[in-house]
């Protein structure tokens, strides 16, 4: 009987990084590939032929049709790509397989390596009922709640009565605020349990839930952990990302408005001891909430990297996806990292841009981009994934770009925030433009009193309007078009015919059809 051929083992330092992803991601990410001297490959859909990580790649493979389903989660193709094109590691970016802990693990047997936590890692926390146990062994604060399965309305109304109303009913493997349901008296429990358990069902295929104390009105403060394969685990500091609609995040910023050093110490510990815990690689992220007693709960831990990672890189000087890379790879962090608390130089905040309609409760606004204005100038950055001309499709999540500022304060960040807002143009698809400029206007806002609730709150009160363009962006075009009359009618009035009288012919532009001069 033969022997099973060697499992093929990657090269180290990378010569080539395939990106399993789309969009702003597999931008940054090959611009990070490039920016170290490795060949840059990205897999695409028929939709994406002509996407800007398309035109940015070394090599960009087809991988499938439209659907995610039939081409950017087709795991096992995008493995046998890697192998035929030599890829020696694939990057997940975030979304699809990036916590997909089986396509970690065949990464790992098929010799290329993941860009990414352990299988055993991922698994571990993508089930929150385990998470929650192994954070309570490792000493890190949780919520109060089970640590079990609900089974049954008589079984929820026995555990809501032990912690008291309110309470949430979460789904185990649930995110983006799916299979959850806030709870105020036990009319409402028979419900929501039904409802978690379907809504868990159709979004992961696990109807498990489960009950946890509600904390009013909290703050949602994220850690930023690195931690390689020698034992090493640092926390970066944290996010402020309580501004959000229907549980996903808009607008996030670094540090915390109301996180002092001592908290900062507290939190990052916890966060490091959450890592430990489960034997953390590479990049991660470790979400609490932050009641406004100071408590703090752990929510969950996102094994990879987030959306919102630049205002980190931007408040540390730090590159993260270089350092995934050099994690992956084997290297170690290094002591300037390792032996130094790391605090934060000046102030971010990050704007996710979203084809989007505000008028029509949000809803994705897929169309062609007509014009693309992104800002420029001191402390700007903008991660972007289309290009004016490109089409945002209707299949996949509509986040077009993300608008980064740096400040030396948080008050120097918001006036080059609402300096970038007012520059920035996307034309052919609606967005929530107009929204963010009248929330960093707004006194709870710029004065830090936020929760997860806030902006939510505000739009149903009517206190920020919801405008896909703003009265001026409406009239901007009519605006233009007068001034062009205008000074047409300036030029053309200033030029005389050749024995010195106005030619009313060439002001009225009909040279051509009335035989007379040409311009000289």
């Amino acid at each position: 009987m033969s022997e099973p051929p060697p499992k093929r083992r990657f090269r180290s330092p990378f010569r080539k990084i395939l990106v399993a992803n789309r969009g702003e991601i597999a931008v940054r990410v090959l611009r990070a590939a490039r920016e170290r001297g490795i060949t840059g490959a990205v897999v695409y859909s028929e939709p994406d032929r002509a996407s800007l990580p398309v035109l940015l790649a070394d090599e960009a493979h087809l991988i499938g049709p439209a659907l995610a389903s039939e081409s950017y989660l087709r795991g096992e193709a995008i493995i046998d790509l890697a192998e035929r094109i030599g890829a020696d590691a694939i990057h997940p970016g975030y979304g699809f397989l990036a916590e997909n802990a089986s396509f970690a693990q065949m990464c790992v047997d098929s010799g290329v390596a993941f860009i990414g936590p352990p299988a055993g890692a991922i698994a571990a926390m993508g089930s929150k009922l385990e998470s929650r146990r192994l954070m309570q062994e490792a000493g890190v604060p949780v919520i109060p709640g089970g640590y079990s399965p609900v089974t049954s309305v008589e079984d929820a109304a026995s555990r809501a009565e032990e912690l008291g109303f309110p309470v949430m009913v979460k789904a185990s493997a649930g995110g983006g605020g799916k299979g959850l349901r806030r709870v105020s008296s036990s009319a409402e429990l028979g419900s929501a349990f039904r409802g978690a358990r379907s809504e868990a069902a159709a979004s992961f295929g696990d109807d498990t839930v489960y009950l946890e104390k509600y904390i009013e009105r909290p703050r949602h403060v994220e850690l930023q952990v690195l931690a390689d394969r020698h034992g090493q685990v640092v926390s970066l500091g944290e996010r402020e990302c309580s501004i959000q609609r229907r549980h996903q995040k808009v607008i996030e910023e670094a540090p915390s408005p109301v996180v002092d050093p001592e908290l900062r110490r507290r939190m990052g510990a916890a966060a490091v001891a959450a890592a430990a815990a489960v034997g953390y690689e590479n990049a991660g992220t470790v979400e609490f909430l932050l009641a406004a007693t100071g408590e703090f709960f752990f929510l969950e831990m996102n094994t990879r990297l987030q959306v919102e990672h630049p205002v980190t890189e931007l408040v540390t000087g730090l590159d993260l996806v270089r350092w995934q890379i050099a994690i992956a790879e084997g290297r170690p962090l290094p002591p300037e990292i390792t032996d130094t608390e790391i605090e934060p130089h000046g102030h971010a905040i990050e704007v996710r841009i979203y084809a989007e309609n505000p008028d029509m409760g949000f809803a994705p606004s897929p169309g062609r981009i007509e014009r693309l204005r992104l800002p420029q100038g001191p402390g700007v950055r903008n991660d972007c994934g289309v290009y004016e001309g490109s089409e945002v499709s209707i299949y996949y999540d509509p986040m077009m770009s993300k608008l980064i500022v740096h400040g030396r304060d948080r008050g120097h960040a918001l006036e080059r925030l609402e300096r970038a807002l007012a520059e920035t143009r996307f034309d052919g698809v609606n967005t929530a433009l107009g929204l963010y400029r009248e929330l960093i206007c707004d006194d709870d806002f710029r004065q830090g009193r936020m929760d997860i609730g806030l902006l939510e709150r505000k739009i149903e009160a009517g206190e920020l309007r919801t405008p896909s363009q703003s009265t001026e962006e409406r009239d901007l075009p009519l605006i233009i078009a007068a001034l062009e009359h205008l000074e047409r009618q300036a030029r053309s009035s200033a030029v005389p015919h050749r024995d010195g009288r106005r030619n009313h012919w060439r002001e009225a532009a009909r040279i051509e059809a009335a035989g007379g001069d040409r311009w000289n």
